[in-house]
């Protein structure tokens, strides 16, 4: 390629009246090139390759915003989504082009890597939507130092249990454990001291030795001796997060365990182009195989059981099997409870997902009675559709109340709905709407207002239309509001004396 400046000395000397020859051999170039560059005037030639790869920036940049400005999740997606085929140094030199490139943060420190010596743990927050709701998560990352396979899982909270739960998972999915587990000076396995002084948990520390590792606390503001791990964070953030979407909790982990065991264990890595899987069958030799089966953590918690035979868990209900209610011993494991009573076996329990509470649950392989436990919180949807319905004025009531009351939505529904069939409907509308404009929420208070009405209109209000085949509603023969009580288990003890 000749550049600019020799061009322009090829057809300066043309000008002068030198010849083709005579300017091939000055400038040292074939007499074919300067005739072809006389012809141009001295110009750089603007080529096209035929074949160039053309994307439209509208779809780059809509890729980039999503993606957060991630350029390895917009080269993904053009592959798998938008069936582009490109490389992603061209992808790279494209997004230059137009603007929207930017430069790369720059790689932690890195030291020796050493086959079977080492893995790396750590935790990041991260502030998420999950479904319609922004969610601050805690992040787990187990990291093998040498082959850089990772596994990666989501929690709401993070605590010395959970961080056991997590390892057990992590270490039993790839079955070895390296020699060296390095943290940082966290007090969910550190007792006291730091770095090389720092003096792990008893507890932490058998943990640890059931699956042949030990902790090592790096030094305080060193945070470099665990280069691996940080990284895999911050690829977390610029390739797993953009450009996805997560229904709930659950979902999350669904993709974070695909994108960390699969795609991210077999794409080529780092300026070597290693991948992570085929290194980790290298490194097995050098690690610790862990043992065909290893006891899964758990927690212990002491739980009295109601008359209906439900003990109450985190704000669930179990139903234990049998007649007798007693105190049980609920065994609480990662995904799932176990129930003993006097070192008898009564059942194992799925945990709900995510958030989900005020759930009746019975042992696998069971069915639930249809008695509802003493502390059963029986949701008021049908009540508040009622109110809701009645009238715009009681709506927009109910949109300020229960905004302000909280946690004791439920009842406030159940009690106003019970002051709404006691009260002709004029006049109990015309109360709540006194009570929003003066912000009122207490339902003693607003019985006052309807006392405070009556007396002022002399009692009088107009009667309420009752529609003389109510009895043959579905909603009143289903009994919607209220449960049938059932007596028959007072029957059943009968017998047993």
């Amino acid at each position: 390629m000749i550049d600019a400046d020799r061009r322009k000395a090829v057809f300066v000397l043309h000008q002068d009246g030198m010849g083709i020859r005579a300017i091939a051999r000055h400038l040292k170039i074939s007499p074919t090139t300067v005739a072809a560059i006389i012809s141009q005037k001295g110009q750089m030639p603007e080529t096209v390759r035929a074949d160039k790869l053309r994307i439209d920036p509208e779809l780059l940049a809509r890729l980039y915003h999503d993606c957060q400005g991630r350029a390895q999740r917009v080269y993904e997606k053009l592959n798998e989504e938008e069936g582009i085929s490109i490389a992603y140094s061209t992808l790279t030199q494209i997004l230059r082009e137009h603007g929207i490139g930017k430069k790369g943060t720059a790689r932690c420190h890195r030291e020796a890597d050493v086959p079977g010596a080492e893995m790396q743990h750590d935790t990041s927050p991260y502030r998420l939507r999950l479904g319609n709701r922004w969610t601050v998560v805690q992040a787990s990352l187990l990291y093998f130092r040498y082959s850089k396979v990772r596994y990666l899982k989501f929690y709401r909270s993070f605590n010395r249990f959970k961080m056991k739960c997590f390892l057990h998972q992590a270490l039993c999915f790839w079955g070895y454990a390296a020699g060296d587990c390095i943290i940082d000076n966290t007090n969910l396995a550190r007792l006291r001291g730091t770095g090389k002084n720092a003096v792990i948990v008893p507890e932490m520390a058998l943990f640890a030795e059931r699956y042949n590792f030990r902790f090592v606390c790096h030094e305080k503001g060193h945070a470099n001796r665990k280069a691996g791990n940080e990284r895999g964070f911050y690829t977390v953030e610029t390739n797993f997060l953009p450009g996805r979407s997560f229904d709930s909790l659950e979902d999350m982990n669904r993709q974070a365990l695909e994108w960390a065991t699969v795609r991210s264990a077999n794409r080529p890595t780092g300026k070597m182009r290693l991948i992570p899987s085929i290194a980790f069958d290298y490194e097995k030799p050098y690690l610790t195989k862990l043992a065909p089966y290893i006891q899964p953590p758990y927690r212990v918690h002491e739980r009295a059981t109601d008359q209906y035979g439900y003990a109450a868990f985190n704000g669930n209900f179990y139903w234990i099997p049998g007649t007798r209610r007693h105190g049980v011993k609920v065994l609480e494991y990662d995904d799932h409870l176990k129930i003993y009573h006097t070192r008898k076996f009564l059942g194992r329990y799925e945990l709900p997902a995510d958030g989900v509470k005020n759930q009746l649950i019975a042992p696998q392989g069971g069915k639930r009675p249809p008695q509802k436990p003493n502390d059963y919180r029986k949701p008021a949807v049908r009540e508040e559709k009622i109110l809701r319905d009645m009238d715009e004025r009681v709506n927009n009531y109910l949109s300020f109340a229960l905004a302000q009351n909280g946690r004791a939505r439920n009842r406030f529904l159940r009690a106003l709905f019970a002051l709404q069939q006691n009260t002709a409907r004029s006049v109990f509308i015309q109360s709540v709407e006194r009570a929003r404009k003066y912000r009122i929420t207490d339902i003693e208070t607003i019985e006052n207002i309807i006392v405070l009405k009556l007396r002022g209109d002399q009692g009088s209000f107009e009667q309420p239309d009752v529609d003389a085949d109510f009895q043959k509603r579905p909603a009143y023969i289903e009994g919607c509001l209220t449960d049938e009580v059932d007596l028959s288990i007072y029957d059943a003890e009968d017998e047993d004396e």
